[in-house]
């Protein structure tokens, strides 16, 4: 059975930071692309960050120069490191795997950054 499980979120006041884990289970993490997307309320979901296998990287125009995303195989963990946080940035937080016929989500987790 895949989980996906994100740990992390809360509230923080804008210019603050927060952690984002998300521990994985049931794959062969190395071999998924991971990401992390979010959602706000009446927006789409939308992609945040993305590490592939191979550790490449790739972030929305939002957040480049804010947020890092890393990822540990021996731990089957990946991390989102969010800096400089905005009010924009409240959303849910949601992890994800992928690769060519698979593709997961964990639960979600809160994100709310106060002015």
């Amino acid at each position: 059975q895949v989980q996906l499980v994100e740990s992390g979120g809360g509230l923080v006041q804008a210019g603050g930071s927060l952690r984002l884990s998300c521990a994985a289970s049931g794959i062969t993490f190395g071999s998924y692309a991971m990401g992390w997307y979010r959602q706000a309320p009446g927006k789409e979901r939308e992609l945040v960050a993305r590490i592939s296998s191979g550790g490449s990287t790739n972030y929305a125009d939002s957040v480049k120069g804010r947020f890092t995303i890393s990822r540990d195989n021996a731990k089957n963990t990946v991390v989102l490191q969010m800096n400089s946080l905005k009010p924009e940035d409240t959303a849910v937080y949601y992890c994800n795997a992928h690769r060519i016929l698979a593709n997961y989500w964990g639960q979600g987790t809160q994100v709310t950054v106060s002015s």
